[in-house]
């Protein structure tokens, strides 16, 4: 299957980079290169662009895409790691860095990575599939509570007890293997009168392909990782689609920009409070209705940008 992806909120991300032709940019969720190839289009030659991902495949499909393109260095790693990657490949600051989080309308769509709850795949999950944990072992081996409290935070569905319960009552006696299983059993535990949201499989599979991934516990950290790795003017994209990923982006922005706490009828700042930068916009960027006509995926994306003092 060609790994195909349409990139979101494409126009208002490279707004929101204000590129500059001979700048260092990131797109540390390059995927099938959909924003990647617009920031080289505005690139000169001395411009560079460091494309990381932690899918192999993605990878090879932008190298494939951007074959015309000699001013990029494809990482296959996590852009959790950004100051890592970056001191290795010998750069101390960047201009811009966008990140598109989530999973790939690939990634999706192609369900022998068991990511879809529609067919009968394995359980797997992974971005990167060189890691050891996979959505067979959450849903395996995980206890009772464990698995409810990812399901009810990570995809925010009220009958994740429920199903927490019947999935480890089934592994009692057979091992869950394949998506097929895992969505007979979440349809078992959602009372039908109920299930008029959607496919009462989407919010489960959410939650463990987060878990698998562990997609939030270290974005905070990212974010703020991401805002030091800039230099002065350059700018953060960053692109989420789950409120708790929003959170995160939102809360460590806002401590970036930092808040004075003192009186207002002092003539200076003595509490020492220090600003990394400015919040671009207050309120996240959501796509058009147009886009979100075109491209389903987009409903959910929000946009924040930062911009380094």
């Amino acid at each position: 299957m060609k790994f195909e992806h349409k990139p979101v909120l494409l126009e208002e991300c490279i707004e929101g980079l204000q590129i500059t032709p001979d700048g260092i940019y990131v797109d540390g969720t390059m995927g099938g290169a959909g924003h990647s190839i617009e920031i080289l289009k505005r690139l000169s030659n001395k411009g560079l662009l460091v494309g990381i991902d932690r899918d192999e495949e993605a990878l090879q499909a932008a190298k494939e895409r951007l074959v015309a393109y000699k001013n990029v260095k494809y990482i296959h790693d996590n852009h959790d790691h950004i100051k890592k990657i970056l001191k290795e490949l010998e750069i101390d600051k960047v201009n811009g860095i966008l990140l598109d989080l989530g999973v790939s309308s690939y990634q999706l769509d192609e369900r022998n990575r068991g990511f879809s709850y529609l067919g009968e795949n394995e359980l797997d999950m992974r971005m990167d599939k060189t890691q050891e944990l996979t959505a067979k072992t959450v849903v395996n081996r995980y206890t009772e509570k464990e698995l409810a409290n990812i399901i009810y935070e990570y995809g925010e569905e009220r009958f994740s007890r429920q199903i927490a319960k019947n999935i480890c009552n089934y592994r009692k006696e057979k091992t869950i293997n394949t998506t097929k299983e895992l969505v007979q059993i979440i349809e078992k535990s959602i009372p039908k009168s109920k299930q008029n949201d959607g496919h009462p499989a989407k919010r489960t599979f959410q939650a463990i392909r987060i878990e698998v991934n562990n997609e939030i516990k270290p974005l905070y950290n990212t974010v703020k990782d991401c805002i030091e790795c800039l230099k002065p003017q350059g700018r953060l994209c960053i692109i989420t689609f789950h409120s708790l990923e929003d959170r995160a982006v939102k809360n460590a922005y806002i401590e970036a920009k930092g808040k004075c706490t003192c009186p207002s009828d002092l003539p200076y700042c003595v509490c020492g409070a220090k600003s990394l930068g400015r919040i671009i916009n207050k309120k996240p960027i959501t796509a058009t209705k147009e886009e979100q006509e075109k491209n389903s995926r987009s409903k959910s994306a929000k946009l924040r940008i930062f911009e380094k003092m």
